[in-house]
């Protein structure tokens, strides 16, 4: 089983600056973009500026 970490990814959407929380087993890029898609479906392609930091 991977372990994973829980991380805050703060990013812009349309514009108007958002964060989330996922576990994910690293902080990459991508994997940022894959759980932002699964959170915001097809509206994922309108996000810009991302940025990932573990969470407290």
């Amino acid at each position: 089983m991977t372990q994973t970490t829980k991380y805050v990814i703060k990013y812009k959407l349309d514009g108007q600056r958002r964060w989330d929380f996922a576990l994910m087993p690293d902080a990459s890029l991508e994997q940022a973009q894959e759980a932002l898609r699964k959170i915001h479906g097809e509206d994922a392609e309108k996000i810009s500026d991302i940025q990932v930091s573990k969470a407290l």
